[in-house]
């Protein structure tokens, strides 16, 4: 083999380890919600801005009557009109006692998968911005994944967008990935 060829196999080994680190991880837990109920299968994407903090998404149990929402809502610590992150929540319209049904527990912990419905860019955060988080709710599945996020400026922690794809269904999706 000539050098050339022996160069470029030498980079190929040594950058794919590399691309196989720089994956998207999957992250999965399971709502401290248990049941067996079912929802009507859906895929959508919520484009956040400033402008356009809050979102909500009615979700529709296998019926086809509303039985959840699924809410995003801007977190602007310290009383600033910037926001820094995004939190998703998913209430039963049946039992408004429950505060987030994507929470592993009740109660709240820095571990990562009690935190899968915080979408903190913070590198320093229990859960990578980029992951792909599957959480189990009852009898059924929601997948959310961060697209696309940008700050203003650049270097700041304050977000001028994100795009959030979601997912909901009633199989595995971790099967299917």
């Amino acid at each position: 083999m000539n050098r050339v060829a022996l160069a470029v196999l030498a980079w190929i080994l040594m950058a794919t380890p590399s691309l196989a680190q720089s994956a998207t991880p999957t992250l999965y837990a399971e709502s401290y919600r248990q049941g067996s109920t079912r929802i009507t299968e859906e895929t959508f994407e919520a484009k956040l801005t400033p402008e356009n903090a809050y979102y909500h998404e009615p979700i529709k149990d296998s019926t086809g009557k509303d039985r959840y929402d699924l809410s995003i809502t801007p977190r602007m610590p310290g009383g600033d009109d910037r926001i820094t992150s995004w939190v998703v929540r998913l209430k039963d319209f049946h039992h408004d006692i429950f505060f987030n049904l994507l929470m592993a527990n009740q109660e709240p912990s820095e571990d990562a998968k009690n935190n899968l419905w915080k979408l903190d860019p913070n590198r320093l955060g229990p859960v990578p911005i980029r992951a792909r988080r599957v959480i189990k709710v009852e009898g059924f599945y929601v997948v959310i994944r961060v697209k696309d996020l940008h700050f203003t400026p650049l270097d700041s922690p304050y977000l001028d967008s994100m795009e959030v794809q979601f997912a909901l269904t009633n199989s595995d999706p971790r099967s299917s990935h």
